[in-house]
């Protein structure tokens, strides 16, 4: 029975990452090794305890091994640009991730929080200096510094000197 709606031989890359054997997984999970192997090989469909008890071996949901099943595939974006108050950015866009590579010049100013989604947010300087700004706080980042913070809370880059960064928005609910 092929089931084409998920790909279960993830679970082969998972146990062969933790160095598990058949056996080994059947042991930790309580599901039994010729079911382990049919899910493996996608001969058989998979019920909600069995996806659950396995999950919880390779520390992660049943939501998602289920994920890992129905994504096996790559996911390829274009970038596109922008300007935005003095920054110029690159932007390539998924459905979890945003990922931003910004140039500016000393004196730029870029503050709109009110774009962003309940998203955690990374800043990475790559070159120059950048002052970055939160409600209560004041940072000063120079190359090789990063700051992660709530993208929900109102805050400021500001380039000091000309500076290129990277921006990271990571979804807090989607794992792809």
């Amino acid at each position: 029975m092929s089931n084409n709606m998920y790909d279960f031989s993830i679970l082969r890359d998972l146990r062969k990452r933790e160095d598990l054997n058949i056996a080994d997984l059947s042991e930790k999970s309580g599901v039994s090794a010729s079911v382990i192997s049919k899910l493996e090989r996608n001969q058989s469909v998979a019920e909600l305890e069995t996806i659950f008890r396995l999950a919880k071996v390779f520390g992660i949901t049943a939501s998602d091994l289920i994920a890992l099943a129905e994504n096996r595939t790559a996911h390829q974006c274009v970038a596109t640009r922008h300007v935005s108050e003095g920054f110029t950015f690159s932007e390539i866009t998924y459905k979890n991730i945003k990922c931003l590579h910004g140039k500016a010049p000393a004196g730029a100013k870029v503050s709109r929080p009110h774009l962003h989604r309940d998203d955690y947010e990374l800043c990475w300087v790559l070159a120059g200096k950048l002052r970055f700004y939160l409600p209560d706080e004041k940072y000063e980042l120079s190359a090789g510094d990063s700051i992660q913070f709530d993208a929900l809370l109102a805050h400021t880059y500001e380039a000091v000197e000309k500076s290129e960064i990277i921006i990271i928005h990571l979804r807090k609910d989607n794992r792809f």
